[in-house]
Parts: structure tokens; C-alpha cells; sequence
């Protein structure tokens, strides 16, 4: 990965947005990732300041501050520092449409982290789709995604994988900005009806697939420093079994293991942390394992080799994919899980997605809006 010194998201252009929201009453969707320049700054109190009319914000996965559990339910409530309201737009909301429908433009702003399976891409789709439905216009704040200099993993399947964790036909790893998988959620006609959202990107200035990006705040409590991201994508599957992946610790999605010496010499025991608590199953227990601590992120890319090996050494194959509907759908098949349960080597697991992958690859090409790693 290069690295690019000057690099402006699109939150930070602010001459290029403000004029779109001069005299309209702005709805935002966003959380703690919603910065502009620095971690001082958050949007909403930049547009605040610039006399923007700010009617309400709605809150992603893990909420408005970032500080929910994951798929916790997040209630209607009021910012503490500007007193905006919010919403929840994580899980069904019936009355999201009518607040969409009360203000002039919506704002997106957060910070994903280029894995399929993580909800804000979900939550820019919905929005889309309450925008389209109301005929009210959509402005993407792009930023850069921190595994944008790889495509790879399984293609989601049929709408039977569909859900929270795997709404769109892209690869596990997609590659794309969110930015960019708006324009494709557009250009496939993905919105129900096949209809179109009036949407504008802003894009980063200064990026390219290849630029190693460090984001200034942490998107989730659960991914608490660049290493974290990196693992994510690698990791995620284990949330369909009863390994501990290290949440409720302080170096969540960084370490593996389970209440069994077969997994590694490594010991570690998670509890509980703000917005992140361990596997019931596993919380105050000594899980042995691995420690990934010692990898450079800038270097690592995906791999399935650490799920397969964690399966290979299980004394209960049977029930090592405890979760096999949930597991599913993070995969986005439910051939993965078959091909690991009959013992597929990781390498020939990867080799049997590649047509598919390539498919998508070719249809990613056509909404990428920075040069590529390719």
C-alpha cells in the first residue's frame, strides 16, 4: 500500500457541500466517524456553526456516539451537545420515512471498513431507499476504506443469504468506498422497484485504492485500531461459533481462542467492555489460542486460513459452527460452510470462489470513482 500525505475526505470539503444546503432543513445519518478535519470537529457541529439547519440525525449500528452494543436496539433520544433529535435507522423503523420525508437533503457520513458483513453499508441502502421513496436528494460524504486495496472472499449468493450482514450481491472484501457502492446500488438497480436515488458524492481528494488509510476515530468499539480492521474481514466468520475473537477485552478482533489447549499456548480472558461484551459462552473464561498482535497490518490481507485451521484442531467439528444460519449469512452461502465441515483446505476453498469473484470484480470496475490497486 502507498501512503498519500495530502488527502481531504469528503466531509472535509466543505465548499463543496455547503452550498447544497444553504436555506433546506438537513437531515443527517452518522456517529462518531462523522468528523471534519479532526476528532474535535464532528459534522453536525460544524454545520451547526455554519448555520445550517440541522433537524435531526439518525443513528447506525452502535449508535450515535458509537457507544451501543452491537445489534442493541438504539432508541429515539437527544443528542447531549446539540440537542438534535435522533433516530435509530438500525433494524426496523415505520416511522423512518415520514423523517426522512420532513427535511429538504440527507447526509451520509461514516466510516466503514470494507467488509460486507459490516451494517453501515446497510444502513447507507436503507437510506437510499427512504430517500428515492420520498424524492428527497442524498449527499455521500465519501472516506476512504482502510481495506480498499483488496477484493476477495465469496460473492453473496440468492436473497436467502440476505440480511443485516449480507444486503448486497458484492464479495465478502468489496473494495469499494461507500462512495462508490452507492453509485453501483443505483447502477444495478438494487432500490426496491428498481427505482433511482437522487444522489450526489463527494468524493477524497488524494485517494487511491492503494493508499494505506488510518482512520482518526475508531468506527466501532469493537475495531479499536487499525490492526483490528485489517483482521476484521478474516476474523468475522468466527461469530458464527463459539471462539472468542477477543471481544471484551482490550484487543478485540486481534486474538483467537477458545476454553481448550488444542488452539495455541496463547491464554487470554474476556469480559466486558463498553459497547462490547464476549461470547456469553466464553466470558470469564480462559480461552487458549493465538495472538496476532505481532502482525503488521499494512502488509495483511484475507485469508480464510485461520478459521480452517481453528477447525481443524476442534474436538467437536459437528458443532464447532454453532450458528450455522447466522454463519451463513456472513458468508453469503451456504456452500463455505459445507465445503469446511468436508474438510476443504483453505487454499482450495479460495481457488473455488474465483469465477464469481472475477464476475464482480468486473462489475465493481464500473462504478469505482479513485485509480485502483490493480
Amino acid at each position: 500500500m502507498t501512503n498519500r500525505n495530502v488527502l481531504r475526505t469528503g466531509a472535509d470539503q466543505l465548499e463543496k457541500y455547503l452550498p447544497l444546503l444553504k436555506g433546506k432543513k438537513v437531515g443527517i445519518l452518522g456517529n462518531q466517524t462523522s468528523i471534519v478535519g479532526n476528532p474535535d470537529h464532528h459534522l453536525v457541529d460544524v454545520l451547526i456553526e455554519e448555520g445550517v439547519d440541522v433537524r435531526f440525525a439518525f443513528a447506525p449500528e452502535h449508535g450515535f456516539r458509537g457507544n451501543i452494543e452491537r445489534g442493541e436496539k438504539v432508541s429515539k433520544d437527544v443528542d447531549d451537545k446539540t440537542g438534535i433529535t435522533l433516530h435509530s435507522l438500525y433494524g426496523p423503523n415505520e416511522a423512518a420515512q415520514s423523517i426522512v420525508a420532513s427535511a429538504d437533503v440527507m447526509i451520509y457520513d461514516l466510516q466503514d471498513v470494507g467488509a460486507r458483513f459490516y451494517t453501515y453499508i446497510t444502513s447507507l441502502h436503507r437510506l437510499m431507499q427512504l430517500c428515492a421513496d420520498a424524492g428527497r436528494p442524498l449527499i455521500v460524504l465519501d472516506r476512504p476504506n482502510p481495506n480498499g486495496d483488496q477484493v476477495n472472499g465469496p460473492v453473496r449468493k440468492s436473497d436467502q443469504f440476505k440480511s443485516n450482514v449480507s444486503y448486497h450481491k458484492i464479495a465478502m472484501v468489496h473494495g469499494l468506498t461507500v462512495g462508490e457502492l452507492a453509485h453501483m446500488i443505483n447502477g444495478e438497480g438494487w432500490l426496491d422497484g428498481g427505482v433511482q436515488c437522487d444522489l450526489t458524492v463527494i468524493p477524497v481528494d488524494g485517494y487511491t485504492h492503494s493508499t494505506l488509510y488510518v482512520p482518526p476515530v475508531i468506527p466501532s468499539p469493537s475495531l479499536p485500531n487499525y490492526l483490528s480492521i485489517r483482521l476484521y474481514p478474516s476474523l468475522c466468520l468466527f461469530e458464527g461459533t463459539d471462539i472468542s475473537v477477543g471481544r471484551g477485552t482490550d484487543f478485540p478482533f486481534q486474538v483467537i481462542g477458545y476454553p481448550d489447549p488444542v488452539f495455541g499456548d496463547f491464554t487470554f480472558i474476556p469480559g466486558s467492555r463498553t459497547g462490547m461484551s464476549a461470547h456469553v459462552e466464553q466470558q470469564g473464561k480462559k480461552c487458549y489460542g493465538v495472538d496476532l498482535r505481532n502482525i503488521d497490518p499494512r502488509d495483511f490481507t484475507f485469508t480464510l486460513q485461520y478459521f480452517v485451521d481453528f477447525y481443524q484442531k476442534s474436538t467437536f467439528k459437528d458443532n464447532f459452527i454453532s450458528r450455522p444460519d447466522f454463519f451463513d449469512k456472513l458468508a453469503g452461502n451456504d456452500s463455505l460452510r459445507k465445503k469446511i465441515r468436508e474438510g476443504w483446505s483453505a487454499q482450495a476453498i479460495e481457488a473455488s470462489w474465483q469465477d464469481e469473484l472475477s464476475d464482480y470484480k468486473k462489475m465493481r470496475k464500473k462504478y469505482l470513482l479513485y485509480e485502483d490497486f490493480e
